[in-house]
């Protein structure tokens, strides 16, 4: 199958070009900056700004026929609600949304018209569960997840497989691109510490944190999956909580948290 991966150059995207291309798929790779991505021993590598509607149409021109779209492309965005900028957050939207929209909607004619397609749209467990100065990561895939969610009911008609991927935390380069604001000083400095604190409770403290390669297979069996399953968690942090979270209402789930992780804020 022919697989076009959005954000290559580094974590989830890149390894889930190498695990595509181990099964059998002829991956195309992209990234905004085309030179991160030459090393990759791929079928295909393109430059793909998906915020660009000029950059998504050449990137398809050139691609050809795309039977599986993974949208991998986006960025962390850290910070309270009160300071972070609305440009940030329209930045962010930007891309993690509507980029990912962008994508779908390019490659969706041709899929129905072969009456077949896998869309891979990798979410976050922040795309269930919001955390203290994430409100706007988390908005930007709770969108990707509605969206996701819509589009399976619309598409499933025409053959198209839609699914959410939801990783927990793995080691990648994905905090080295995220935005944090407004936890340098007070009033939200405090907060920002005593979260990093709690964070690390959801990780085995005598285990390193697990690679992105992890996500890529979980991605690859997705893809390569006959399953009716929309939604898949990976990572062991992100079934503690989605299960917790779906077993209880929210006063109980938040108390349960703030015990777990020692949250006193």
């Amino acid at each position: 199958m022919r697989t076009l991966i959005t954000g290559c150059s580094t974590g989830i995207g890149r390894a889930t070009a190498v695990e595509l291309t181990k099964r059998g798929h002829e991956v195309v790779a992209t990234a905004r900056r085309p030179e991160t991505i030459e090393d990759l021993d791929v079928a295909q590598t393109l430059a793909l700004d998906v915020t660009d509607d000029a950059s998504v149409a050449a990137a398809l021109g050139s691609a050809g026929d795309v039977d599986v779209l993974v949208n991998n492309a986006g960025f962390g965005l850290h910070g309270p609600v009160e300071a972070v900028p609305l440009d940030e957050v329209k930045r962010l939207f930007e891309t993690n949304v509507h980029g990912a929209v962008r994508m779908i909607q390019a490659v969706l004619p041709q899929m129905r018209e072969r009456g077949r397609g896998v869309v891979v749209n990798v979410s976050s467990i922040a795309g269930r569960v919001t955390a203290p100065l994430g409100a706007f990561y988390s908005a930007s895939k709770y969108a990707l997840e509605a969206i996701s969610e819509g589009l399976h009911y619309e598409v499933g008609h025409f053959g198209i497989r839609v699914r959410i991927v939801e990783p927990g935390g793995f080691e990648t380069r994905f905090g080295d691109n995220r935005r944090v604001l407004g936890v340098d000083g007070p009033p939200y400095d405090e907060l920002d510490e005593q979260w990093a604190q709690a964070s690390a409770k959801l990780q085995d403290p005598n285990a390193e944190p697990p690679g992105p390669e992890v996500v890529a297979q979980t991605i690859a069996d997705a893809v390569e999956s006959d399953e009716a399953k929309l939604r898949w968690p990976v990572g062991a942090d992100a079934e503690m909580v989605l299960g917790v979270r779906a077993q209880t209402d929210d006063e109980t789930f938040e108390a349960t948290m703030r015990e777990v992780l020692d949250l006193t804020w």
